[in-house]
């Protein structure tokens, strides 16, 4: 069963209050004060320039399992379940981004570290999975991060990820069986998706869960990363190989 679609279709659909359904799949917990408070702070996101800016970060603090200091939100952010994410100091989330930590078997879904930078119209979406972020990491515009069905994304320090890259965990569904439609065979597990420290992804990178892009490597733009790749290594293509090392020996 496809675990991914399947749960939050039946939560949207399923039987119960409309503010049932919309509390646990939006807001991430009951109670009328924690779906008031969530409310008034949606209707924050959409106020534009340095108020909106102040009053979200008077006010959104208190939504998320911990927010360090100086964290900055842009306006018309989209969050579920902000109680499951937790942001360290000086992060920066810019206009437009969605954060989606929708994983009831988990207190802590999103981890972002100190200094990350979330260009606009980036989502980090977990259904039932995790994504942790080292510190100082940018995130280019229009990246899409998921992960599903327990299959983690991890990305290290000092890591550079250009504008439109895909990186997923438990991104693709088996397929082995002709007699049942393929969006009820479920995600296959994949092991999920590391990007270690000081990597640099190019613009439009896709990365597929199972592999591990080992420290210090650099991926061309545009390239599908199929297979892990080698510390220090720069790589492109369709799928992703290794074309030279940044270094003739390790420093």
């Amino acid at each position: 069963m496809d675990n991914h679609g399947q749960k939050t279709h039946a939560a949207v659909t399923s039987g119960g209050s409309a503010l049932m359904r919309y509390q646990k799949v939006v807001v991430g917990r009951g109670g009328f004060p924690a779906t008031v408070y969530f409310e008034f702070c949606a209707w924050l996101t959409y106020i534009p320039g340095a108020l909106g800016l102040w009053l979200r970060k008077m006010f959104w603090r208190r939504l998320f399992g911990s927010c360090g200091t100086g964290v900055v939100f842009g306006c018309n952010v989209t969050l579920r379940h902000p109680h499951r994410i937790h942001l360290g100091d000086r992060v920066v989330v810019s206009e437009g981004v969605i954060l989606d930590a929708r994983n009831v078997d988990s207190e802590e879904v999103i981890r972002l570290g100190n200094d990350v930078m979330l260009a606009n119209n980036t989502m980090i979406s977990c259904k039932q999975g995790t994504v942790h972020i080292g510190d100082d990491v940018g995130l280019g515009a229009q990246t899409i991060i998921q992960s599903t069905n327990n299959c983690p994304v991890s990305i290290g320090n000092d890591t550079i990820v250009g504008p439109r890259c895909y990186i997923v965990g438990g991104g693709s569904y088996n397929i082995d069986r002709a007699d049942v439609p393929i969006r009820q065979q479920g995600i296959a597990a994949d092991g999920g998706c590391v990007v270690e420290s000081n990597v640099w992804l190019g613009a439009a990178v896709n990365v597929i869960g199972g592999v591990t892009v080992n420290s210090g490597a650099v991926v061309a733009a545009g390239a599908v990363v199929t297979r892990d790749l080698e510390p220090n290594s720069v790589s492109a293509g369709v799928p992703a190989r290794k074309i030279k090392m940044r270094f003739a020996q390790n420093p």
